[in-house]
């Protein structure tokens, strides 16, 4: 029998095929409770989509009130829209036939409220001339710089100006501040918490500078899932971390100060015995992600003790003690360290309630196009 400790066992599990993607919505109700409560008012979230990319969860989260949403593909926006969400930030720069598609989306789904971000004058001019030609008004944040040194704009004059020229551009409507602080990953809080406090301070300044200069209160949407829980306690600004909903290893491990659980795993069989020390099971790079380095890629539930030695396509070759008992056909569960990549990776996800796998939720933001 099943117990709490062992929550992740399907008793069905013979039904179904591996390498798979399974999710357990109860876990994901439940997370979704514990972000609530993380906040003062449900009108301050804005989750990401890029860690779900599916239609069940966005309603989930949409029953519970939040009705905000940040995403980075344009499939992840239309997913979104066809979901009825009100508000949705495209955390992105549209530039190119994107900016088309986002021009047709925006027309094809009137009852979403779309907005963008930008972070440089050429791409300004461009949405610009491409919004105001269908037409439309579209609501822009500028996207800040403060360390991730992706993207973003530094929040300085040159910011300030950027947000000035939009305002008097036809088919922009300049409303807010961007940013993503990803790389303030310490695991010490305290040490996170500053790092996170110092690059806020510079944004806060800006909001501030733009007020004297007669603009209305900017929107700051800030944070992801390191830093949620400090960004969770400012008053006046939106949060929008993502991972939170399924949460993986990476983040069990980087911040024990949220409490969230994990809810989705891949499931994994024992394909080959090696040697007295070495197994091989079907996980490879098309099935976990493989950005990290080898032994942070994956870990079992039920063999915490294995080791990853190597990976390809298809195949996980693993380690473990001499005297072994692992048989061919062997299931394990794992627990991915990095969740979001590894559900692009799988075009749908079976769900399991009370121990039974007898569901699916369809990953349809994977794909880079849904109907445009």
């Amino acid at each position: 029998m099943a117990t709490h400790k062992d929550w992740w066992l399907i008793n069905n599990i013979e039904e179904l095929d591996s390498p798979a993607l399974i999710i357990f919505p109860d876990r994901v109700k439940e997370n979704i409770r514990i972000l609530k409560s993380m906040v003062d008012n449900v009108e301050r979230l804005r989750p990401h989509a890029k860690t779900h990319k599916s239609i069940e969860c966005t309603r989930l989260l949409m029953e519970v009130g939040i009705h905000k949403f940040k995403c980075a593909t344009i499939a992840e926006a239309e997913m979104l829209a066809l979901s009825k969400a009100k508000d949705v930030l495209l955390a992105y720069q549209p530039v190119g036939p994107k900016l088309q598609r986002f021009v047709s989306l925006i027309k094809k789904y009137p009852e979403t409220k779309f907005s963008c971000l930008t972070d440089n004058w050429e791409a300004v001019t461009q949405m610009a001339k491409s919004f105001a030609g269908n037409g439309l008004t579209v609501e822009i944040y500028i996207d800040l710089n403060t360390g991730q040194n992706r993207t973003g704009i530094s929040p300085s004059e040159q910011a300030i100006q950027l947000f000035l020229d939009c305002s008097v551009l036809k088919g922009l409507k300049p409303v807010g501040l961007h940013s993503y602080d990803g790389h303030i990953r310490d695991l010490d809080l305290n040490i996170r918490k500053q790092r996170c406090d110092e690059a806020f301070a510079e944004i806060e300044e800006m909001q501030n500078v733009l007020q004297q200069k007669g603009f209305a209160e900017p929107v700051i949407v800030a944070g992801g899932s390191p830093t949620f829980s400090i960004h969770s306690k400012r008053k006046k600004i939106e949060c929008s971390p993502g991972t939170f909903i399924f949460w993986d290893k990476g983040y069990m491990d980087l911040c024990p100060d949220q409490l969230f659980l994990p809810a989705a795993l891949v499931v994994s069989r024992v394909i080959s015995v090696q040697g007295e020390t070495k197994l091989c099971l079907d996980l490879g790079h098309k099935s976990v992600a493989a950005e990290n380095e080898l032994t942070k890629r994956v870990w079992f539930l039920n063999a915490p003790e294995w080791k990853a030695v190597s990976q390809s396509e298809e195949h996980l070759v693993v380690e473990t003690e001499p005297g072994h008992s692992s048989k061919i056909g062997e299931v394990k569960y794992g627990l991915p360290f990095h969740i979001c990549p590894t559900v692009s990776l799988y075009e749908r996800a079976y769900t399991v309630t009370n121990h039974l796998a007898k569901g699916e939720w369809n990953i349809i933001a994977r794909n880079r196009k849904i109907n445009l």
